[in-house]
């Protein structure tokens, strides 16, 4: 059994005990360990969790009858108004905690959100995003990590509510549900986080990042970066392909020189620096041909990719400064694709059926299998011109080594992999994709002939 199977079959052991061992109580029946006191009777909040804990059992096992008797007595809480403000706090507090564990399994705030919207629906990723931005409360602005930060900038992540007691009152009303539904949303995502298995940790947990200090190297990479991203800018946004194409070749120059030049100060100005992880979502539609055109732009930029399908994110693995330059000119190349993709017109098929479907996913196979190819190209040219350079005999080395560093970090963190084989079913989406791939030529203004 591997590692993630093993937590899976863990956090179900786990609801199933707390199900277990509470369902007396839960039910009315008697007290024989005397852990609510002499009375023997629990509180309001030891009934209430009580009833939670049963309802993640019953959701664990599809017991529907039982999980709807849950939500029930959830939904009425004990004892009138003030029974339903301890419900609603015991509620949020288990979401939160469950929140807090699957950070601590290396899961990231976009990623829970997006895993979330797949798996349900966008109702539970908003009600994770307020669940995210209430747990985010307990944590120093500085001791976040940026990354983290911008993730929670571009979720809109924010406590709106007053008090925690009536958020799923508040939240049910925003989003028009009774409280029956809401209390059925909060189980839903409380289960799934609890089932979540463990990834890769990517950066530092919120409450322990530290500032990091300004190197040579991360000066010159902000640089040149800001070049990079004006030029890629430029590209997006002109409705001319001889301008996107110039543009975006000059942002693939600088990303490839400057791939040579960190190299080159890291090792002279003995900064240690190791490969890392990043993950990027990709969502639907078209996941598939959007994680290969994002998967050979990696391994042009000597990083390497893995598509984790059922999360919908691909984990690229390489030095920081690549996987800059990996994600910038992915996500530049993804827009031009799109926006080029919808611009072409698909016809019906011989029967006069829709086949825009099969037109736009064999358009973005065949738009990232050019891509891959001129990309290939172009580092080759790189990579020879470095060879016949005065230098080659300090940087191939320093380049290999980085190349031997990536391969061994990802073989460790993924050390089984299994290949999916894409089908192409529209010869005219794969002929119109293999085209626009050339205008978005990555060698300069001359033109390309189509192969």
């Amino acid at each position: 059994m591997g590692k993630n199977s093993r937590e899976r079959h863990k956090a179900k052991r786990k609801a199933a005990a707390a199900g277990q061992g509470r369902r007396a109580a839960a039910t009315g029946q008697d007290d024989p360990l005397g852990r609510y006191g002499a009375s023997g009777v629990p509180t309001q909040r030891q009934l209430a969790d009580q009833i939670i804990d049963q309802a993640m059992f019953a959701r664990q096992h599809d017991d529907a009858a039982e999980f709807d008797h849950c939500l029930s007595l959830l939904a009425a809480g004990p004892g009138g108004a003030a029974g339903l403000q301890v419900v609603n706090r015991a509620l949020l507090t288990y979401l939160l905690r469950e929140v807090e564990e699957v950070w601590r399994r290396g899961w990231q705030p976009a990623e829970l959100v997006r895993v979330a919207r797949r798996e349900h629906a966008a109702r539970h990723g908003r009600l994770l995003v307020d669940a995210i931005a209430a747990q985010m409360r307990g944590y120093g602005a500085a001791t976040v990590d940026s990354r983290w930060q911008s993730q929670l900038t571009s979720l809109d992540a924010k406590v709106w509510w007053e008090h925690d007691d009536h958020y799923p009152t508040a939240w049910g009303e925003r989003q028009g549900l009774d409280r029956s539904a809401v209390v059925a949303i909060m189980i839903d995502v409380c289960f799934l986080l609890a089932t979540l298995p463990p990834i890769e940790q990517v950066g530092p947990m919120p409450g322990t990042a530290r500032p990091t200090r300004t190197t040579p190297s991360a000066d010159l990479d902000q640089r040149v970066l800001g070049r990079v991203r004006a030029l890629l800018a430029k590209a997006e946004s002109t409705d001319f392909p001889e301008e996107a194409e110039a543009f975006t070749a000059k942002a693939q120059q600088l990303m490839a020189r400057h791939r040579i030049d960190h190299a080159l100060l890291i090792a002279t100005t003995g900064e240690r620096e190791q490969p890392v992880t990043r993950r990027v979502g990709i969502d639907n539609p078209y996941e598939a041909p959007k994680t290969l055109l994002l998967q050979v732009v990696a391994e042009a930029n000597s990083c390497r990719a893995v598509w984790s399908k059922r999360f919908g994110f691909t984990s690229v693995v390489g030095f920081p400064a690549e996987l800059e330059s990996t994600e910038l000119l992915f996500t530049s190349l993804l827009v031009q694709a799109t926006r080029a993709m919808t611009q072409a017109k698909p016809s019906t098929d011989r029967y006069g059926r829709n086949t825009t479907r099969s037109f736009r996913h064999s358009f973005l196979t065949a738009y990232a299998s050019r891509i891959g190819e001129r990309l290939e190209a172009a580092t080759g040219g790189v990579d020879q011109e470095v060879a016949e350079s005065a230098d080659a005999a300090q940087l191939l080395p320093v380049l290999a080594a980085r190349d031997d560093a990536v391969r061994d970090a990802f073989n460790q963190q993924f050390p089984e992999l299994t290949q999916q084989a894409t089908t192409i079913t529209n010869r005219a989406g794969w002929a119109s994709g293999r085209a626009a791939a050339d205008q978005a030529s990555l060698h300069g203004r001359e033109s390309v002939t189509p192969r």
